[in-house]
């Protein structure tokens, strides 16, 4: 992997909280509030300073715009929503750009099984446990249940197997 052990070390923390949190918001709103996606932002701005190199880390802010251009032309086509456009933009600067590849493939993964999930606990008794949440009723999928978890896992991958 590309990424650092260190610096995926260093965010994990901070940003698998904010991950858990996007899941959670969206299966229970179907939103991925802004704060989340600023606090994730702001996670990069200030630990990606320490543990990047300068140059790198200015880079990586260029991926916040290619992704958030990329996200908008999504959302306008109703591909997706855009607090999911907002958060691939905020996650975008984690991700070393030798890893896309990797990254598209876990976020597959994470997508088909958080789809499954939330398909089988939407037909079952599990339904019950929360029966208030909106992603239970709403006829789109909450992408944020893959998108959390799949920046989560790339992080932590990272920090296992990571340069």
């Amino acid at each position: 992997m590309e990424i650092s052990a260190l610096s995926a070390a260093v965010f994990l923390p901070f940003a698998l909280p904010i991950c858990l949190y996007v899941a959670f918001t969206d299966l229970k709103q179907m939103l991925i509030r802004n704060h989340a996606v600023l606090a994730l932002l702001g996670v990069f701005a200030v630990l990606g300073l320490f543990v990047l190199p300068f140059e790198t880390y200015l880079w990586r802010w260029l991926h916040v715009l290619v992704m958030f251009f990329a996200g908008f032309l999504l959302t306008t086509a109703g591909a997706m929503g855009g607090g999911d456009s907002k958060f691939l933009a905020a996650a975008a600067p984690f991700v070393a750009l030798g890893d896309l590849a990797l990254v598209l493939i876990i976020l597959a993964a994470c997508t088909i099984a958080a789809l499954i999930s939330h398909r089988i606990a939407r037909a079952t008794a599990l339904r019950r446990l929360v029966p208030d949440w909106d992603s239970w009723t709403a006829k789109k999928f909450p992408l944020g249940l893959a998108l959390g978890p799949a920046l989560a896992l790339y992080l932590a991958m990272g920090a296992v197997l990571g340069s």
